[in-house]
């Protein structure tokens, strides 16, 4: 069945480049070629680093010519059934984000220029024509977004230093979702996959991680809103924790620092609240207290004071001052 399956794809493959000879522009001819032979229907291998190469080499030529790569990739992504293909069309927009030029970047980051449709959203996708490309379907569904390399960190305002964090943090909650790996080791494709999950954990620490440090330099100016905030990311960070440990055995020391830096400034800023909250209670009570006291002396004043049997008096036990002046000229 694996035989077959493997050389019905290899035809589809084929008809499918034969096609797009027969029907496509001679100047973008190349461009669709490249498309397909970087997204082939082959089950068990990931994208020919050459294929993609020559994709990634239309990214320096027009804007005309990167943007009909993208649309073609695309639509490649968006009308296909096959797990293999998908895989391979999220593949391809990785290595685009990753090491494409910025003119493919640029024009990946508008698709489609009218808006609207998130198109690497594929939480629906399903294959179910074999058991392997109904788990293969279950890693298209597990597509991850990049996260985007902000520099001068140390200019950003806290407000956008959180926010940039929570996206941060929202990707490895994303990979936390992964499918399990233990049915597909082997499998070259999947492989491919994890490689590159790996490789986003890693720069997304590394993100996270310079921005807590950004973080524990302005500690003292952070308000308490901004601190409970950070506490909460800091917080889904180490529910992820265990689920994040496996996907990488390089660069321990980074990953360890990383989650020292976690663990100390959660404590640090958990202390700190703490004690905001407290010396709040204590004020506001200094406050009430000192309230009260200002209200028995406006009492006191004057040294007599009676109370009216009037019901509305009698309830709020209000007491009506009597001053002596008063007293005296009666």
């Amino acid at each position: 069945m694996g035989r077959l399956t493997n050389l019905i794809g290899i035809i589809k493959d084929k008809v499918s480049q034969s096609r797009v000879a027969m029907v496509s522009n001679p100047r973008t001819l190349s461009l669709h070629l490249a498309v397909l032979r970087a997204t082939t229907h082959d089950p068990s291998s990931p994208p020919d680093k050459k294929h993609l190469t020559s994709l990634l080499d239309f990214g320096h030529s027009s804007r005309a010519t990167a943007s009909a790569v993208i649309e073609t990739l695309m639509d490649r992504l968006q009308t296909t059934r096959d797990a293999s293909v998908a895989i391979k069309c999220l593949i391809t927009v990785h290595h685009i984000i990753k090491h494409g030029s910025f003119i493919l970047q640029d024009q990946l980051s508008v698709y489609p220029s009218t808006g609207g449709r998130n198109y690497l959203k594929l939480s629906n996708f399903r294959d179910n024509s074999t058991p392997l490309t109904w788990e293969l379907s279950s890693w298209v569904r597990c597509s991850d977004k990049d996260i985007n390399n902000e520099e001068k960190v140390s200019s950003l305002m806290n407000n956008d230093l959180l926010r940039e964090i929570d996206s941060s943090v929202g990707l490895l909650e994303e990979m936390c979702k992964r499918p399990d790996f233990l049915h597909m080791h082997g499998n070259k494709l999947v492989e491919e996959v994890m490689g590159l999950v790996e490789e986003d954990y890693l720069s997304a620490t590394n993100e996270v991680s310079i921005r807590l440090s950004e973080f524990r330099e302005r500690l003292s100016s952070l308000s308490l809103g901004d601190s409970v905030e950070l506490v909460c990311a800091m917080k889904r960070l180490e529910i992820c924790k265990e689920r994040l440990e496996v996907l990488s055995n390089r660069k321990r020391v980074m990953i360890e620092t990383f989650w020292a830096i976690v663990n100390q400034l959660k404590d640090v800023v958990g202390k700190e609240n703490k004690y905001r909250e407290e010396r709040s209670v204590t004020v506001r009570r200094d406050k009430a207290s000192e309230s009260a006291r200002f209200g028995d002396r406006v009492m006191n004043y004057g040294g007599h004071s009676v109370r009216f049997s009037s019901g509305r008096f009698e309830l709020n036990k209000f007491p009506v001052l009597v001053l002596d002046s008063v007293q005296s000229c009666a």
